[in-house]
């Protein structure tokens, strides 16, 4: 079982940064990765970055790329989002999740290989 607290979320404005954080607890040694997805109102969920927890490989939505920074602290069992140059368009609620799969015939973008998820935080980018 694996518990995860986010927290950061908050009002920004465009250009901004902000930085989310997910302490996991539980088994997250034994995760392959973790992810941050975003959904706004209306709209599907939508990946926006993953790490992999042994080795710290990433991945990133063309979306984001250059502007958003996914990192984890081993120790604490925390994964961060740097979210930097902040849009409008990047408003919506944050969510970490834990990939604990084992089927590589997913993508490790779609919301579906995620067994755990965070409670969300809200994010808004004002103009």
């Amino acid at each position: 079982q694996v518990q995860l607290v986010e927290s950061g979320g908050g009002l920004v404005q465009a250009g901004g940064s902000l930085r989310l954080s997910c302490a996991a607890s539980g088994r997250t040694f034994s995760a392959y990765a973790m992810g941050w997805f975003r959904q706004a109102p209306g709209q599907e969920r939508e990946f926006v970055a993953r790490i992999t927890w042994s080795d710290g490989r990433t991945g990133y939505a063309d979306s984001v790329k250059d502007r958003f920074i996914i990192s984890r602290d081993k120790v604490n069992n925390t994964v961060y989002l740097q979210m930097n140059s902040l849009k409008s368009e990047d408003t919506a609620v944050y969510y970490c999740a834990v990939d604990l799969s084992l089927d590589y015939s997913i993508s490790s973008r779609l919301p579906k290989r995620y067994e755990y998820w965070g409670q969300g935080t809200q994010v808004t980018v004002s103009s």
